[in-house]
């Protein structure tokens, strides 16, 4: 198509809208990791069957059917077509192409997953595995109470500074996607067991360092999300909870339980820092599975 004709590098506005993404959105590290790796295949793609050139409405077609020619997961194909989609998007605002190949090509159809999350006896469990007896066992402690009571993300945890708890409003302040914050309250038992860590267990770790950060390691840094994710691994196992259990089914518990006890989906996305309420409807479906369970076990004529 003539009027589709696209000029200019293609790595040239890579680059140019990883640091737009960088700079001005302000997009987190593992977001823009995801998007530069989407992108160094398109980009390697490309360069095998017409060079740099920015592809035009061909050019995106072929490279879609190579990703369906790889067998990749749907949910694989999609998040990649979203990247392209964002990638020209950009292009097209920076004027460095007349119209956008992806604008309208579909995102294949999906399944939605339910969300795994664990009930309330396994939450139980897993919030006393850590021993108390430590500095490490209250700081574990410390953070799955402050992951379950606030759904916040690993990532949000592990970089919690000692500013952004107020212990007497009981809230705790977030910094997530793209910068934004959002004040989220924290209950009872999860600003005792911060209390315990900070009394008996933070400066034990520290051994005189400084740090910013509430959750520390001996070192003084925060916790990488992946050390948080084998401890949450080992203290779950240490409990009997032996199936894959990464962070998320603690954040899914969270939102989970929220709705079952009655709170609207209007202020879990507030506290899980949704930016589409149809993210945080996916948790619907979870109670809604649950009401059918209890139907069908307790009503006579079910």
């Amino acid at each position: 198509m003539i009027g589709s004709m696209q000029t200019g590098s293609l790595s040239a506005g890579v680059q140019s809208f990883l640091d737009f993404c960088r700079i001005e959105k302000g997009l987190a590290p593992n977001t823009l990791d995801s998007y530069a790796r989407d992108l160094q295949k398109y980009v390697s793609f490309c360069r095998s069957t017409s060079g740099d050139t920015i592809p035009a409405d061909e050019g995106v077609r072929s490279y879609l059917e190579f990703l369906y020619r790889s067998r990749l997961s749907v949910r694989t194909i999609a998040r990649h077509l979203t990247t392209l989609r964002n990638l020209y998007q950009f292009l097209l605002r920076e004027g460095r192409i007349k119209t956008d190949p992806t604008a309208l090509l579909p995102l294949p159809k999906q399944w939605k997953k339910l969300p795994k999350y664990l009930n309330s006896d396994e939450i139980e469990k897993l919030l006393s595995a850590p021993e108390a007896s430590t500095p490490l066992g209250l700081r574990d402690r410390a953070m799955l109470e402050m992951l379950y009571a606030t759904g916040v993300r690993v990532s949000e945890l592990c970089k919690l500074q000692l500013s952004d708890l107020n212990v007497d409003l009981g809230v705790v302040r977030v910094t997530g996607k793209g910068r934004k914050q959002r004040l989220v309250p924290v209950g009872a038992a999860a600003l005792s067991a911060v209390a315990s860590y900070l009394q008996s267990g933070r400066d034990k770790l520290l051994k005189g360092k400084a740090s910013p950060y509430l959750f520390v390691t001996s070192r003084g840094g925060p916790l990488t999300r992946q050390a948080f994710w084998k401890l949450l691994g080992s203290h779950g196992r240490k409990v009997g909870i032996f199936r894959k259990m990464g962070p998320h089914a603690i954040r899914h518990s969270f939102a989970t339980h929220l709705l079952e006890g009655g709170a609207d989906l209007r202020s879990v996305q507030m506290m899980l820092g949704h930016a589409d309420i149809s993210t945080t409807q996916v948790y619907t479906h979870v109670v809604r599975s649950r009401l059918r369970k209890t139907l069908d076990e307790h009503h006579p004529r079910a």
